[in-house]
């Protein structure tokens, strides 16, 4: 079953394009399945009918309480001490997400060459600004019938001094979800908010890293690599290559000498929260992260029985976020079964500061478990403190709208359901305070 935005964008699709486009995902999921010998995949959580024997959980009580692998331990067994100790251990960790989640970037990746497209002066909010559009191309050299040319555009507020700036995951510029119109923000937009604080702000387009679509991972950069061949089970899913593609954005505002290089932030809501989330796992340079709505594969747990499960994941309609290996835990084996949880996962970005949020449960935001995001992070806590800085400054889920922003770690549930708009201003806040205007 698709998450929230795939029933949304499906619709955006004329009706034989859904068609050739799922039954080509299909194919391609069915032959990793049959490469790693799966005969039978879990259904994930019906959020639809309540009756049906696999209906989402969203009561508390029936959440469960599970173990967790343990952070602060070797592989060995042996205990994490010190800041060097966590050094080898994050690579553990890394190790483990690379084989049995996201999939590992290979050597094939393509070079991406920046061309800046155009220029302009603008005013926003009353701000005097300068405004960027770029094309990143990849090399498709060793393997021309795939392609890939990175969307990235950014806005810097006119300065005397480098300019910190947050780059988030987004869509083509006009881009415009279909349906009704969506209401007007209740207040000045999040860029606005970032311009007044004196950041400027960036968008690089998922979709023109890699579609995010099972049935195309012969194009886009995963197409360009793999050079004609299927992924193998460890080979990268599209969040790791977004991720990827990530970096190679923040590369691009950091060679602009009005870019405060070592003050770039990525940002992302549900499955580009997950990318977002992920891209700080494997990037160092990018100094502070806004994980929205991530839900699982994110920063909620596996292991706990609410909202999103393994077999949702695994479908055809996200199976390809995923490295081929992930299938196993939604079939043969089990969440349990996995070496790591989302609290590692989180633990990676340490010990730069990070900030989660999500909606409520009331609100539209069950799906993504936001108590599960919450309790990821207590336990990923431990990779702060053991480097000197403070963890999540509370170990009890909060009410909604109470910022847990006391340590690098922070945490906030708003009543706005599946965005972040409504934890931006307190975000801000936090970003200002860990790295200033």
């Amino acid at each position: 079953m698709w998450t929230l935005w795939a029933p949304i964008l499906a619709l955006a699709l004329p009706a034989a394009a859904q068609q050739q486009d799922y039954t080509a995902a299909n194919a391609d999921r069915q032959a990793m399945l049959d490469t790693l010998g799966i005969t039978q995949i879990r259904p994930g959580a019906d959020g639809f009918d309540p009756k049906a024997p696999n209906a989402v959980n969203y009561d508390e009580a029936k959440a469960g309480t599970p173990e967790l692998p343990r952070l602060m331990r070797f592989k060995d067994g042996r205990a994490v001490r010190n800041s060097k100790g966590w050094d080898r251990r994050h690579r553990e960790i890394a190790e483990m997400f690379d084989r049995e989640i996201y999939g590992r970037v290979p050597l094939t990746a393509p070079k991406i060459s920046w061309n800046l497209v155009k220029t302009e002066k603008a005013v926003e909010g009353g701000i005097p600004v300068t405004k960027a559009w770029l094309e990143g191309k990849a090399n498709n050299s060793a393997w021309p019938q795939a392609s890939a040319t990175i969307l990235l555009r950014y806005t810097l507020p006119e300065s005397d001094r480098r300019v910190p700036v947050m780059l988030s995951f987004g869509f083509p510029e006009g881009f415009k979800f279909p349906g009704p119109p969506r209401p007007a923000d209740p207040g000045p937009p999040y860029t606005e908010q970032l311009l007044k604080r004196g950041w400027g702000y960036a968008t690089v387009v998922a979709n023109s890293i890699q579609a995010d679509n099972g049935g195309e991972l012969k194009t886009g950069v995963i197409g360009i690599a793999l050079r004609g061949k299927r992924r193998g089970p460890e080979d990268w899913g599209v969040l790791r290559a977004w991720a990827w593609g990530a970096s190679r954005a923040r590369e691009a505002l950091a060679s602009n000498a009005d870019v405060d290089a070592r003050r770039i932030g990525i940002e992302g809501l549900s499955r580009y929260g997950k990318a977002a989330l992920v891209t700080m796992a494997y990037d160092p340079k990018f100094a502070i992260g806004f994980i929205g709505s991530s839900g699982a594969g994110g920063a909620a747990l596996y292991r706990r029985n609410f909202g999103e499960r393994m077999g949702n994941l695994a479908a055809g309609g996200e199976y390809h976020w995923f490295a081929g290996n992930f299938l196993k835990y939604a079939g043969p084996k089990t969440e349990f079964d996995l070496p790591i949880d989302a609290h590692m996962l989180i633990a990676l970005s340490a010990p730069r500061p990070l900030f989660i949020g999500a909606g409520t449960v009331d609100t539209g935001d069950g799906w993504v478990d936001p108590k599960g995001s919450f309790l990821a992070a207590v336990a990923a806590s431990p990779a702060w403190t053991i480097t000197g800085r403070k963890g999540l400054s509370a170990t009890d889920f909060p009410p909604a709208l109470t910022p847990v922003t006391g340590g690098d770690l922070a945490f906030r549930q708003h009543r706005g359901g599946h965005n972040n708009r409504d934890n931006w201003p307190s975000f801000i806040d936090f970003a200002v305070r860990e790295l200033g205007n």
